[in-house]
């Protein structure tokens, strides 16, 4: 629990999504290789590095600045926060829990089972046409 964030699990994200709870769920992978085809129903993308980022690098982050990130999180800091990557061992959706602590947002939870457990559970997904 380096980065300070909760973990969540399928079934609990899955219940949470559908409450009528106003949430952001950001997924960390490559677009063009991964959101594009498969992603959580109302994710947005925003890509993170492999390696843990210590420091916010803009060339890491596909040319996205801290800024940006916020600008997706939203103004409120209560609100909760999932973030998660491809599967278990994908460490994208540590940097983006990270980060969103790191920036002020209080309730983030890591989703470490990614795209690959969502699916694995028969959830639906949603690609980009």
């Amino acid at each position: 629990m380096r980065g300070d964030y909760d973990i969540i699990t399928t079934a609990e994200l899955h219940d949470l999504m559908k409450s009528d709870e106003n949430i952001v769920v950001i997924d960390t992978m490559p677009y063009e290789a991964s959101f594009k085809k498969a992603h959580v129903p109302t994710a947005k993308q925003f890509l993170f590095p492999i390696p843990e980022m210590t420091e916010w690098d803009d060339k890491e982050t596909a040319g996205k600045t801290k800024d940006d990130f916020v600008k997706m999180l939203g103004d409120d800091k209560e609100k909760k926060i999932v973030v998660y990557c491809g599967f278990v061992k994908c460490t994208r959706s540590h940097n983006g829990a990270l980060w969103a602590k790191k920036l002020g947002y209080k309730n983030v939870f890591r989703y470490p089972g990614g795209i690959y457990a969502w699916k694995g559970a028969g959830y639906e997904v949603s690609s980009v046409k």
